[in-house]
């Protein structure tokens, strides 16, 4: 507090006193040397918010471009220009919902209903200004806000893959924009926005449960309610452009930096341990599908490493706010091997047409980080501990099934029925000739390549 004859101020147990600094140039400077001593909590830091603005850009990029290329490069070439519409269509469409609804009914307070959906009360952005900033934060609420709308973007444009090259342009927008509403925002508020999961101690620092398992098993559901490709498993269907698959990975990787270290919310040491858990776990675990396929098959694949990369990517989203270094070798490890073992040999058993391997990579994945992220969280692994000192790792982990299980079960019910009634009402798929045509010239009357 500044004094009209001194200015006190405190460095641990030491107390030193400076007397009268009359004027102003002075004073302005001691201010600006000691923005803690004199801002309000919840004032808007300017570095955390330039930090914020370019994590928001970054996780925005994971989906437009980064998951468009990766999807695009791996379906057959005549339906290439459709995915890419897809996701290009989703980001627009989750935007407006967004906005409109979306993230009202994540994060305003839902009065009685708060445990289970939020309210109405920012339906529009209402009251969110250009000054407007939530307790505890320290950026613009504008600035949450987006960061938060890519998170609702990318969420239903990865659904994408487990039904690629056989749904409806159409069809796709109605459950998308549902899907949105009556699914993510949810299980979004039970997690973030002072819902019920969130009262249970779930840890889910970047979306482990509310992107990565919401996503892969509403993509399971719809590649089962939709059926199998014309051809699958009696034609192959090798994906027709790696090196669009490659340079989507490689625009992920960046990208999740944004996504994972951004949902600190400010740029601290919390961030930065996030960033580099994030990398850990995605090198681990490019290099576990990798050897893992290597042992299998008797080479390595670039398809293998990249798809390796993601699901290191998935695992650690759940965990990069409380595990150490070596969590994340563990966690990437883990994930590498299991999801390689899901995208093959699990669908093989039970052959279902989940086109691009989104549940074994996104649901598996997530529920790989999200149950590991209960036991790295520990003091003694290296994380930053359960945040009382009654909670042990057996009370974590029940947490985080309990997390877990809400959310596929919640997630495979309303998604099966909103795709059912979809069915009924529009119906969900092209018919045979166009999809044997190819959805680029059958829906959007383009292709992708000239031939």
């Amino acid at each position: 507090m500044i004094q009209d004859e001194e200015i006190v101020m405190h460095n641990g147990n030491s107390k030193m006193s400076i007397w009268a600094l009359s004027a102003p140039i002075s004073t302005a400077l001691i201010l600006a040397l000691l923005p803690s001593a004199v801002f309000a909590e919840d004032k808007i830091n300017s570095g955390d918010t330039a930090w914020m603005l370019t994590a928001t850009a970054l996780a925005l990029f994971m989906t437009i471009p980064g998951l468009a290329l990766f999807y695009a490069g791996m379906v057959r070439s005549k339906n290439v220009l459709s995915v890419l519409m897809q996701c290009f269509a989703i980001t627009g469409l989750m935007t407006v919902l967004w906005i409109f609804l979306g993230y009202s009914l994540a994060f305003e307070n839902g009065g009685s209903m708060n445990a289970f959906i939020g309210g109405l009360g920012k339906v529009l952005l209402y009251r969110v200004g250009v000054d407007s900033i939530l307790p505890g934060q320290t950026i613009p609420e504008t600035v949450f806000m987006t960061f938060q709308m890519t998170f609702a973007i990318i969420t239903p444009a990865l659904i994408v893959g487990a039904f690629a090259e056989r749904m409806k342009f159409s069809a796709l927008l109605w459950f998308m924009g549902i899907w949105l509403t009556l699914v993510y925002a949810p299980v979004c508020h039970w997690v973030w926005g002072g819902g019920w999961l969130d009262s249970w101690g779930v840890l889910d620092f970047a979306g482990g449960t509310v992107v990565h398992v919401n996503a892969g098993v509403a993509g399971l559901v719809a590649a089962i309610v939709l059926g199998k490709r014309k051809g699958y498993l009696a034609t192959a269907m090798p994906p027709h452009n790696l090196t669009l698959t490659v340079i989507g990975a490689s625009m992920l990787w960046v990208g999740w930096f944004g996504f994972n270290a951004g949902s600190e919310l400010a740029a601290d040491a919390t961030a930065g341990m996030a960033m580099a858990v994030t990398q850990i776990a995605t090198a681990t675990a490019a290099l576990g599908w990798m050897f893992s396929e290597w042992i299998s098959h008797g080479k390595p694949s670039v398809l293998g490493i990249a798809s390796g990369a993601v699901s290191g990517l998935v695992a650690i989203t759940p965990a990069s706010g409380s595990v150490g270094p070596v969590g994340a070798l563990a966690i990437g490890a883990a994930s590498g091997i299991l999801c390689f073992l899901a995208a093959t040999r699990i669908k093989q058993v039970f052959e279902y047409d989940d086109s691009l391997d989104v549940f074994g990579v996104h649901a598996v994945g997530g529920i790989v980080g999200a149950l590991l992220t209960g036991i790295f969280c520990a003091e003694f692994l290296g994380g930053v501990g359960f945040g009382d000192g009654n909670t042990t790792i057996k009370d974590q982990l029940i947490a985080q099934s309990v997390g877990v299980f809400a959310t596929l079960i919640y997630t495979a019910v309303v998604s099966f029925l909103i795709l059912k009634l979809l069915d009924i009402v529009i119906g969900l798929r092209v018919d045979e000739e166009q999809e044997m045509q190819g959805l680029d010239i059958a829906l959007h009357d383009e292709r992708g390549y000239i031939i």
